[in-house]
């Protein structure tokens, strides 16, 4: 199974990510953008994950418990691509999130995952082969409150790009 961890976002969040994929995609030439049940913050990326794998990851999340936490959603950024740009909503990097990411990560890896070194600037997501004239620019800032993770399972299911919360962790 192809697995991830993430924060997925209640009603109201989605909606306000929802109207700003949307904005952008009117601005666009060409686009392959998220479907809205896929609306998500990757807190770390699992990659293909056997058996004993994934009660691996279950395990680590079980044991990570967290103090509610507020995240923000502030501009709308890019990374250059060739082909088109990866088109995202930018997350304030606050502590107690940089934290819970940081836990992860470590305790993946002294489980035996091998994960990605790369520095994490938590993004969602929004389109992918994006190609317009528009630059990144900033929103009105909104956000949520954090009180669980989940353990997201990666599928294409009639040719749709499906994520499904296979198990859920978090909370004190």
């Amino acid at each position: 199974m192809r697995l991830f961890i993430a924060i997925n976002f209640n009603t109201d969040t989605c909606s306000r990510l929802i109207s700003l994929r949307d904005e952008l995609s009117s601005r666009s030439e060409r686009d392959n953008f998220s479907l809205p049940e896929n609306l998500h913050l990757t807190l770390v990326f699992l990659g293909e994950c056997d058996t004993k794998q994934t009660a691996a990851a279950k395990a680590v999340m079980n044991e990570i418990k967290f103090e509610p936490f507020d995240i923000t959603v502030d501009r709308i950024g890019r990374f250059r691509r060739d082909g088109g740009d990866i088109w995202w909503a930018g997350v304030c990097g606050n502590k107690p999130l940089l934290a819970l990411q940081r836990r992860l990560t470590d305790k993946l890896i002294s489980e035996g995952f091998n994960l990605e070194k790369r520095e994490y600037k938590p993004h969602i997501t929004l389109g992918r082969e994006v190609v317009t004239d528009t630059m990144p620019w900033q929103i009105e800032p909104f956000g949520e409150t954090v009180y669980k993770i989940d353990l997201m399972k990666s599928e294409r299911v009639n040719g749709k790009l499906t994520y499904t919360s296979i198990h859920q962790g978090g909370g004190v």
